[in-house]
């Protein structure tokens, strides 16, 4: 399923078959094809290099994240909480995400989207037509799930 944006390119939706490469360029040299999947990865990889990010996607993928992060060898879904929309020329990025307590929601969205759509049209040449955030969640000091206890309890018994 694609739709028409106003500038008038098509945009195909993150989903597609691997096969198929869904950004392309043709000169007298040769094609240049780039999957959406490089493009939700620059955009999940910039988003978390902004400081008072705290992750990435909602409750439910964090959770999944977090049981796949324990399997021995499995890799960090870099996409997680990104859904990206690639055309010929241009790309649409949707980012869910959970941000620090005491953060400036405001400023962390426009440093997001500034590092977002440098990465994004830097690393491709794809025009970035809007990043839109939205925040899920707020992170507060000592609220980590995933990370155990760094103190032993202690025993009752001898």
């Amino acid at each position: 399923m694609s739709q028409n944006t106003p500038t008038g390119s098509t945009l195909k939706p993150v989903g597609q078959p691997a096969a198929e490469l869904v950004a392309d360029s043709t000169d007298s040299q040769g094609k240049t094809s780039i999957a959406d999947t490089v493009v939700s990865k620059i955009a999940g990889i910039a988003t978390r290099e902004v400081s008072g990010v705290y992750d990435l996607g909602g409750t439910a993928a964090r959770t999944v994240g977090m049981i796949r992060d324990r399997i021995p060898g499995s890799k960090t879904n870099l996409s997680q909480g990104v859904t990206v929309e690639v055309g010929e020329r241009q790309a649409a990025i949707d980012l869910q995400i959970i941000v620090e307590y005491g953060v400036s929601i405001a400023d962390l969205a426009q440093g997001i989207r500034r590092n977002v759509i440098s990465a994004v049209e830097r690393m491709t040449g794809l025009e970035v037509t809007e990043v839109n955030i939205a925040v899920s969640d707020i992170h507060l000091e000592g609220e980590d799930d995933d990370t155990p206890d760094d103190t032993p309890a202690e025993r009752r018994v001898q």
